[in-house]
């Protein structure tokens, strides 16, 4: 079919496809311009990127390696490290705080230091009534058995032989092990042990302490 009409589609039709092929060419004649352009919004992207402030941070008290039970936590064994402020855990102490305290359990590098890690008042409020009263033990072999959460009975042994031996506080929590090499000269033998057991018992612990020999015996 010929006519006006099919001559007005044709012309258009063929106007069309001339306007794309200008707009084809033109983009192709500054395709590099536009790839400069796309490159340099790509790199002010990344500048904005890296310019944003850091994500808050709060210092905490870090092992600064592996720390055994018992042992007198000194400053070099203590680094800071940034954390998250959501993972902090409940309890973190300050250096003021851990330097010369005994770990109650032991502490892994990198994990945060904290008031239930050492033998203060803290670790106490798990044994409501009892107090922390380090003995030293004769038989350091028999300390080597021992782990801080056992339970014991704490044996007093006249050293001649002149009476028996007694039970001088019983069922008691193992609240420390001391290192027998971090021990002030001028000790008697033996290894030294912290346990909790009732205000009351302190007064017989410390005289058998000085008069007679002391053992364990693990109950639990």
């Amino acid at each position: 079919m010929t006519g006006p009409t099919s001559g007005l589609t044709s012309g258009l039709t063929s106007g069309l496809t001339l306007r794309l092929r200008r707009i084809r060419r033109a983009v192709l004649a500054r395709r590099r311009l536009l790839a400069a352009v796309c490159a340099a919004l790509a790199v002010l992207a990344t500048v904005r990127a890296n310019a944003a402030p850091p994500p808050p941070r709060t210092s905490v008290l870090t092992a600064a390696h592996d720390l055994a039970a018992g042992v007198v936590v000194r400053s070099g064994d203590l680094r800071r490290v940034p954390f998250d402020p959501r993972s902090v855990p409940h309890g973190v102490v300050d250096a003021a705080t851990a330097v010369g305290r005994t770990t109650a359990a032991p502490i892994r590098a990198g994990e945060p230091v904290t008031d239930v890690r050492l033998v203060t008042a803290s670790v106490l409020a798990g044994y409501p009534g009892l107090v922390a009263v380090p003995v030293r033990i004769g038989d350091p072999a028999a300390v080597r058995l021992l782990r801080v959460g056992d339970h014991v009975d704490l044996v007093a042994a006249d050293p001649q032989g002149d009476s028996a031996a007694e039970i001088v506080a019983s069922d008691v929590p193992v609240l420390a092990i001391p290192h027998a090499g971090e021990d002030s000269p001028g000790l008697s033998n033996g290894a030294p042990l912290v346990l909790g057991m009732p205000e009351a018992s302190v007064r017989g612990v410390a005289q058998a302490s000085v008069a007679s020999y002391l053992s364990v015996v693990i109950v639990r």
